[in-house]
């Protein structure tokens, strides 16, 4: 696959009825809020539950015009996912949101034995995934929630790179029979996407062909991950960007097909690179016998610390320009 100059994901103008335009600065939580009370206006079997954290999920705007379909059920996580699982029962499509250190973790065993083992309709939509909660430190600083939500059984992951897929994979996921986790982040991120992309449970998009080196990304990392790329075609390094926003189910094809075309894959994540979109990855070549050199770029087996998410972003290697460094010195010294 040679270098064309060409996206196969338009990255051109946004318009619609979210105003959401290219390079807009945009929380992934924001877009969630909005497109939570749509769904609510669509569907009468949507209801939302909350724990104590609405203001900052924006899961508040649901419970606004709909308070008779929004339950805050307190600083008690286990609590909410089990009742959670019971209003699904009832024919309830429930959306549940907190922070995904708490989803995750202190309400890991609810989640996966009250939700997931009987396959019932809960959404998990965790806010403030990876280091980007910055001051807050490594109590709220979910950097193994992808692990953990990939190993359990009927569990679909989803993690968008923007306020775009954010919008159109809840909705995918509204429309999905079973249990998704959803990791959103803090900060405001660019939009890189038109209304117009497609999303869908299992997918992922190309947004960039190059055959020298593949940048295959996840979250606010796919912006990072296209700079890095630009900064790379200056210095005459095409790189192929992949964003895979959905990491459970996979797409393997064309992880494959890119492998196969390419010197290097380099994935890029703000999680541990143990279980998460690398190791993902890794089992993927590994199965089929891919022989391409793989890097994982994210925290390593470490936990992360307190600071500005700037800094920590810098810190820990995920910056356009990190990014560039490694894929260069992969590409010439591999």
């Amino acid at each position: 696959m040679s270098y064309k100059g060409r996206s196969r994901t338009s990255l051109k103008g946004a318009r619609g009825g979210r105003s959401m335009r290219i390079g807009d600065m945009i929380a992934g939580r924001e877009a969630y809020g909005s497109v939570l009370v749509e769904l609510g206006m669509e569907n009468q079997r949507i209801v939302a539950i909350d724990a104590d954290l609405s203001e900052s999920t924006h899961s508040d705007r649901f419970g606004q015009r709909f308070p008779d379909r929004f339950f805050n059920m307190g600083m008690a996580e286990q609590g909410m996912f089990a009742a959670a699982a019971g209003m699904a029962t009832c024919g309830k499509i429930v959306f549940a949101s907190t922070f995904a250190v708490f989803a995750s973790m202190r309400a890991c065993e609810q989640v996966r034995t009250s939700i997931a083992y009987p396959n019932l309709n809960v959404k998990i939509v965790a806010s403030h995934g990876g280091i980007t909660v910055g001051e807050n430190g490594v109590t709220h600083q979910a950097t193994e929630d992808i692990a953990i939500m990939r190993s359990i059984a009927n569990m679909v992951v989803l993690v968008p790179a923007d306020a775009v897929a954010t919008v159109k994979l809840v909705r995918e996921a509204a429309n999905h029979n079973g249990p998704v986790y959803i990791r959103l982040a803090r900060p405001k991120v660019p939009v890189l996407y038109d209304q117009s992309a497609e999303f869908r449970i299992g997918g992922c998009n190309l947004l960039r062909e190059g055959n020298h080196v593949a940048l295959v990304a996840t979250g606010y990392t796919v912006a990072n991950a296209l700079h890095a790329a630009d900064l790379l075609q200056s210095e005459g390094i095409y790189a192929t960007v992949i964003d895979v926003y959905s990491i459970k189910p996979i797409n393997r094809e064309i992880l494959m097909d890119v492998a196969r075309e390419v010197k290097v894959v380099i994935s890029i994540e703000d999680h541990t690179i143990v279980g998460g979109l690398g190791s993902a990855i890794a089992e993927i070549f590994a199965e089929e016998g891919i022989g391409v050199r793989l890097y994982r770029m994210g925290l390593p087996d470490i936990f992360g610390e307190s600071g500005k998410a700037e800094d920590l972003i810098a810190k820990y290697g995920l910056t356009p320009e990190a990014i560039m460094a490694k894929a260069k010195e992969a590409v010439i010294g591999g």
